[in-house]
């Protein structure tokens, strides 16, 4: 073999094994090889589904403002009232921040934990109710003449009717019991942060401390709490009505209220059925006509509760009227006025409420002074 002839044999068998090392695995010390890429994941995005567009923003009216204040300072007594724009997200107050006592305005929060125990599935509104005489409460109470030794049969849709169409006590404080008492209401206000809005002990209690007398069931049948109150030393009328206005167990910021009467018409509260059959049952009230009512001109709406306190001579705790109001062209009003303490007669009561109302209606309010039918 020839010296050139070995020598393309020696170059040949180099080359090969520059070759081989070219495919070496991760050790090769000429071309290291390319880690393993890791498998990505690409998440799908789930469809988002927007939350409804929040109120416009828009300027309260300057002279509605002007007029709510000149009311309730020209009001003899404690009183004030709130205005709320549902579609546009303004307020109008004068007072608006007092905690006044709520009365029978109260049986709107106990209608509310009702129908959102309706909507969580605890109750229907067809659930049978028995009333008896032991649920018996006192002063406006038109369930009564039907408890008979039996009881009465109803349901928890014909109790909430009842409450607040009529403003019956004993209908309003059987729900109490349907739904877990006061505690349960008191949930309901703080879970949904409805602000500054006290629930009393019910009915009963709360009349009865108001007066500065003990409960008794006795006191349920006929006029036995007005007697019972009439044999009191007026001083110990007097002082236990002032506690009662100096801290009311029920009491409540008229802001707060037309606030919570707001998100319940924006559909933030109930469902929408609830909300309806709320709201449609409120329309139907028979009570206050000297009241909003008074001053909601054709094509508005109104749907509202009231709330009476009790008197002690010329003196009264409590004198309330609260709603949403629907214009002609579907723009929404929360409105809360409320009267707190005064010696006023019941006709201007009765205006300064319509006047408040009337101020964003523009209606004519009429007085008529004696058709206050219910609390």
């Amino acid at each position: 073999m020839g010296s050139k002839t070995f020598g393309r044999r020696a170059a040949i068998i180099a080359w090969s094994l520059l070759i081989a090392g070219c495919g070496a695995g991760a050790g090769s010390a000429l071309i290291p090889a390319a880690p393993p890429r890791p498998l990505v994941s690409i998440p799908v995005p789930l469809a988002v589904v927007p939350p409804p567009p929040p109120p416009r923003r828009s300027a309260a009216p300057r002279a509605l403002q002007a007029r709510i204040e000149q009311l309730i300072r020209n009001f003899p007594g404690k009183a004030g009232a709130a205005i709320v724009a549902v579609d546009e997200d303004w307020v109008v107050q004068q007072g608006g921040d007092l905690s006044l006592p709520q009365q029978s305005v109260s049986k709107t929060w106990v209608a509310m934990t009702v129908l959102s125990q309706r909507d969580a599935g605890r109750l229907t509104l067809d659930d049978p109710v028995l009333v008896t005489r032991d649920d018996l409460t006192l002063f406006h109470q038109p369930i009564a003449g039907l408890v008979g030794a039996n009881g009465y049969r109803t349901t928890v849709g014909g109790l909430l009717t009842r409450a607040l169409t009529q403003s019956d006590n004993t209908a309003n404080d059987r729900l109490l019991t349907v739904v877990g008492g006061p505690a349960a209401v008191r949930r309901f206000i703080e879970k949904h942060q409805l602000g500054a809005i006290k629930f009393g002990p019910g009915e009963r209690l709360l009349q009865s401390g108001t007066a500065g007398l003990t409960w008794s069931q006795s006191m349920a049948l006929g006029r036995g709490f007005e007697a019972a109150r009439a044999r009191l030393d007026p001083a110990v009328r007097r002082a236990a009505l002032q506690r009662y206005i100096d801290n009311p167990p029920d009491g409540a910021a008229p802001v707060a209220i037309a606030g919570a009467l707001a998100r319940l018409a924006r559909g933030e509260l109930l469902s929408e059925t609830s909300t309806r059959i709320l709201l449609d049952t409120m329309a139907a009230s028979r009570t206050g006509h000297a009241r909003l009512r008074a001053a909601t001109p054709p094509g508005w709406k109104v749907a509202h509760k009231t709330g009476t306190g009790q008197d002690f001579g010329a003196r009264n705790a409590g004198f309330n009227d609260v709603g949403l109001l629907t214009a002609p062209d579907g723009r929404r009003y929360a409105i809360a006025v409320m009267i707190g303490d005064t010696a006023a007669p019941m006709r201007l009561r009765q205006q300064l409420i319509q006047n408040v109302c009337a101020a964003l209606t523009g209606a004519q309010p009429r007085a008529t002074g004696g058709d206050e039918d219910g609390t």
